[in-house]
């Protein structure tokens, strides 16, 4: 049968450390440290605003964080670079798996939709540049609903906005958070191990499938074949 797969977007499809360049040119051999400082604290600053009920929509946290971690690293920015760089996580690369893997699985007639706690349009922007785009039925963003992942409702809408009851769905993210926030709401879930250095969270649960690509994925989860 054809399944509903929710595609977790940064980190999952599109490779986030694709701003290394842009950085390179303004600081040098700091540019990875930064580049990866600035993620995880784009992440936390998400997850506190949850918590907090104080929402401010991904744009917000991510240039917080990248002010952040300006100051932090001690690499000061002007307010051009500053523009130029949030400007940049709008034209970051996919990975070379997923220009292979969402094509065989449209063909395959699966539901494919795109589901981040980035603004719709930044999203679309973003799968637009990185030349994915048309395999994707919607974007479902937490922004619908103000909020962010891991919170269950978004998941729970999600599972509303595809018209597919939870035990249907499949998420499929690189991110840890992400795949115990769906497997909580009953989500079949499918971790993308990006880092082999990076161990899942200790929690007791453990995702569905675990593959080191989204073409290994597709062959574990069953989902090359109807």
């Amino acid at each position: 049968m054809p399944k509903t797969l929710a595609f977790d977007v940064y980190g999952t499809l599109i490779d986030t450390a694709g701003v290394v360049r842009e950085l390179t040119g303004m600081m040098g051999d700091l540019a990875p440290a930064f580049s990866q400082r600035w993620r995880d604290k784009q992440l936390e600053y998400s997850f506190r605003r949850g918590l907090m009920g104080e929402y401010r929509d991904f744009s917000v946290c991510t240039r917080d964080a990248l002010e952040y971690v300006s100051a932090e690293l001690s690499a000061p920015l002007t307010e051009e670079q500053v523009s130029h760089l949030m400007a940049s996580y709008r034209r970051l690369p996919a990975f070379g798996d997923a220009l292979g893997a969402l094509p065989r699985l449209k063909s395959l007639g699966h539901k494919i939709y795109a589901f981040s706690n980035g603004l719709a349009q930044d999203v679309d922007a973003l799968l637009r540049y990185a030349g994915i785009d048309h395999f994707f039925l919607d974007i479902v963003s937490a922004d619908e609903i103000r909020t962010f992942k891991p919170d269950p409702a978004i998941y729970r809408h999600f599972s509303m906005r595809s018209d597919t009851p939870v035990e249907h769905c499949w998420l499929i993210s690189s991110n840890p958070f992400d795949v115990l926030g769906a497997s909580a709401v009953g989500f079949n879930t499918a971790w993308v191990r990006r880092n082999p250095s990076v161990p899942f969270d200790p929690w007791g649960v453990e995702p569905d499938q675990i593959s080191a690509s989204l073409t290994e994925l597709e062959h574990a989860a069953g989902l090359h074949q109807l």
